[in-house]
Parts: structure tokens; sequence; C-alpha cells
């Protein structure tokens, strides 16, 4: 297995085949303009927010899930051992964070970083040259942010945080897989299926195969979701929390420290602060994984340096 495979960060995909803005805001929260009733909006240019119900639920893979789902043995084991968990209230971004959102923070804070893992056609190399901007593949300002670090995001919340006078934060792992599996307890939030999964997410697929330098043999859908790279946020229906693209389109940080099972995790809904700290969870899958990414229990861990090509992030705000 490779080294990038092993710290979770190239894809399932690739690993198969490899082996001011805000501070202008006045008056604080808002409703966004011609948004649906309960979404806010603490600036122009910040996220939009879904309040996330408080609950309980079981966190993890169901039994016989990754076998059924034919998970690499490597990728095994990471979601058990399945335990409830009680959530309480938060509020989610109702879409990944966007290049516009993020290009606000960055021409308000100079913050700068530039050098991204992505596909060269044989391997996953860092580009110099690469960055937020150019991720080496098309994108507008409505697409999800990618080749940020948990780092960069850190950063972002914290100018957030700063200029909205609100704690937003990362979700933790738990409250990623609540909300992504909105009252569900099947594989994803639309049900086991994985062959129906164009209909849904964005994921690695017809589309993906054929328009990806040398990713032919990737594994993937055999569909075609309509976008080869990411997708501007919120073209799939969203589960029944309100939120979109929990599944596929980027891969998402979030805030805990890895490790590779669930052994001693918290009961309740925080963010696991003992592990590597070197490295931080990632959830959902992405645009260039395969469906048996795309699951409410599917994680990986990847160093908090890295940025890559298909990774974004999705924020946290306390109620």
């Amino acid at each position: 297995m490779s080294l990038l495979a092993r710290i979770g960060l190239v894809s399932m995909t690739a690993f198969s085949l490899l082996h001011g803005a805000c501070a202008a805001a006045a008056g604080g929260t808002e409703r966004a303009a011609g948004a649906s009733e309960g979404i806010v909006q603490d600036c122009p240019h910040c996220p939009q927010l879904v309040a996330v119900p408080s609950g309980r639920f079981v966190m993890g893979a169901a039994p016989g899930e990754e076998e059924a789902e034919q998970l690499l043995d490597s990728f095994r084991r990471r979601s058990e051992p399945q335990r409830p968990v009680a959530v309480g209230p938060f509020l989610a971004g109702r879409y990944e964070v966007t290049r516009a959102q993020y290009g606000a923070f960055e021409n308000a804070s100079g913050h700068r970083a530039r050098g991204c893992f992505r596909w060269t056609g044989a391997d996953f190399e860092i580009d110099p040259q690469t960055d937020w901007r150019t991720p080496g593949y098309p994108q507008d300002d409505n697409h999800p942010v990618t080749c940020v670090s948990w780092q960069d995001a850190q950063r972002y919340v914290e100018w957030l945080s700063a200029t909205t006078g609100k704690r937003y934060r990362l979700l933790s792992e738990a409250e990623w897989e609540y909300a992504a599996r909105s009252g569900t307890r099947t594989a994803r939030h639309w049900g086991d299926r994985a062959d129906i999964v164009c209909g849904h997410a964005n994921g690695a697929d017809r589309s993906t195969r054929s328009r990806v330098a040398d990713a032919v043999n990737w594994s993937g859908a055999d569909c075609d979701d309509g976008h080869p790279y990411t997708a501007p946020v919120g073209q799939f229906e969203p589960n029944a929390f309100g939120l979109y693209d929990m599944l596929g389109n980027v891969g998402e940080w979030t805030e805990d420290c890895w490790r590779d099972d669930y052994r001693d995790a918290p009961s309740d809904s925080r963010a696991r602060t003992e592990g590597d700290c070197s490295m931080r969870a990632v959830r959902g899958g992405s645009w260039d994984d395969s469906p048996v990414a795309l699951r409410a229990a599917y994680r990986v861990g990847s160093p908090v340096v890295v940025r890559l090509y298909s990774r974004g992030f999705r924020v946290a705000r306390e109620p």
C-alpha cells in the first residue's frame, strides 16, 4: 500500500488504482435573501447555516456494511465499534464552503497558501503552482473551495468568529455523521443502494473517467452525474436536515484528532482531542471517490498540512 493511501491523503479511487468582508455586515445574524425559513447567515459573505436539532443516533458502520460494500481490507474497521451518541443542537453549513466565501476571507485577512496534491495521470503529486483558485480543473465561485488544509480551514473559522462575534468551528466527527445520516440508519441518506448514487451525489463516474487524465480504469459508478469534477454546491437534493452534499463533491475536514477506530470515543458529540493530532478525520467522500466511499460511516485520516484538489470543508456554529 502506498504511504499516501495509508495516511488517507488519496481517495479510495486512487488507492484501488495505485494499490473584513463580513465586518461590513451590520446587525449580526440575518436571514439569507430569498432563503427558506430557518436558514441564517451572519454576513453577506458568510456561509448559510441550518439549525441541526439535538438527538441520539448510532454512530459507525452497521454489521456487514463494509463487507457488502466490498470495502478494501485496509480501510475496514475504522468505523467500529458502533456506539450510541448524544448530540446537542448546533448550526451547520447548508453547503460546503464555496470559493467565493473562502476568497472573501483571503482578501480580508491576507492569508495565502499555495501547493496542492493533484492527480498527474500516474500518481498524486504536489504541484507548487496549484492552489484553491487553480486546482487543476474548471470551477466558478459557486463551487466548493478545494486545496485547503485543515490549518487553512482553522484560519477561516477563526476569521469568521472574529468578524461576526459568533463561535464558528469545524464539525466534530460525531456531529458530521449525525448530520449526514439526518435520522436514517442506512449506509447513505437515500438508502443502502450504491447503484443509484448519480441521482443523489457527485462521485467518480463515467464523466470522471472520461475527463480526468488516465483515469479510465478508476473505480467508479456506472452512471453519469453530470459533473466530472466538483459540482456547484446544492446541485443534488438535500438530506432530511436540509444539508447539501454531505456525501460526495469534496471530502470535508472535521475537528477530530485521528484514531483508526472508535475505541474509547466519547458518548457525546465532542471532538476527539487525543490520538494523532497531526492528522485529522476527513468525511463524506469526494468527486473522485467510488460509491463505497460515499457513505455516512466512511472515514479517513490526513495530515493537517495536506492540501488536496478534492478536499474542502463545512462549518459549524454554536447556536
